[in-house]
């Protein structure tokens, strides 16, 4: 699957749950102070930023596959730029760095790559024997009232474009990736949002890109209006997959 490439400035305009997730997430770490922790799938730069003040002594190595997303946390942090590596890469694929990291994240992510096994394994190679991980991401049943509405504009459910795992494949993938310690769980949590501008704008933005990549432009505001209006309710029915783990 060819990677999305996001309407950064617009994405950051939005009421994002991911910001309540990424401080949570965060905050799991256990962060010293002086460690250099692998923000995968950064985005633009929210939790890269959060991460910083909490890493007076230490760096942030900011990964992800967008590059107006990169753009966008280039400007968040400009101030703080020689603390932070930035990386636009692929995380399916190989992320080499020179020196394994102390400590991983991320947020928001996963569930948009295909193969959790070959990322975790990724992931696993950047850090050091100890480190620890901890990632949020949609898991199973994750949006089922969203997808249930798409299927009935689209007639498909995006099942090709998400990857929402469950806790059993989601262990076994961690411990194929030499990662242990591990913590799975799936937690409901919906985003209420406003029917109308704000409510379509999330889906436009956050959550249908894949979709609109394929149909012309003027075709495209129909379309996520017709996903808005089959929602019962203004809101986004998360459930978010979260892991804790160790590198071995």
């Amino acid at each position: 699957m060819e990677l999305l490439e996001w309407d950064a400035r617009t994405y950051d305009a939005l009421p994002l749950p991911h910001q309540r997730w990424g401080s949570s997430a965060i905050e799991k770490l256990n962060l010293s102070g002086n460690e250099t922790v692998v923000d995968f799938g950064c985005g633009t730069g929210h939790d890269a930023e959060a991460l910083l003040d909490l890493l007076p002594n230490g760096r942030v190595i900011a990964v992800d596959g967008s590059q107006q997303m990169l753009d966008q946390l280039r400007t968040r942090l400009a101030k703080s730029l020689d603390r932070v590596t930035v990386l636009h890469v692929d995380i399916r694929e190989r992320v080499e760095l020179l020196k394994l990291a102390d400590a991983a994240l991320s947020v928001a992510t996963l569930h948009w790559l295909p193969n959790h096994e070959s990322v975790f394994r990724t992931i696993a190679g950047t850090l050091r024997s100890g480190a620890r991980l901890v990632v949020e991401c949609g898991g199973a049943g994750n949006i089922a009232l969203v997808r249930k509405a798409l299927r009935e504009v689209s007639g498909a459910d995006g099942a090709e474009t998400w990857n929402f795992a469950n806790v059993q494949d989601t262990k076994k993938h961690l411990e194929s990736a030499g990662i242990t310690e591990i913590e799975v769980r799936l937690v409901p949590d919906p985003a209420r949002l406003e029917r109308g501008e704000q409510l379509e704008a999330f889906l436009a933005t956050v959550m249908l890109g894949a979709q609109l990549r394929d149909i012309v432009p003027e075709g495209r505001r129909a379309f996520v209006h017709g996903v808005a209006t089959r929602l019962p309710e203004p809101e986004i029915d998360y459930v978010r997959l979260q892991i804790e783990a160790v590198r071995a």
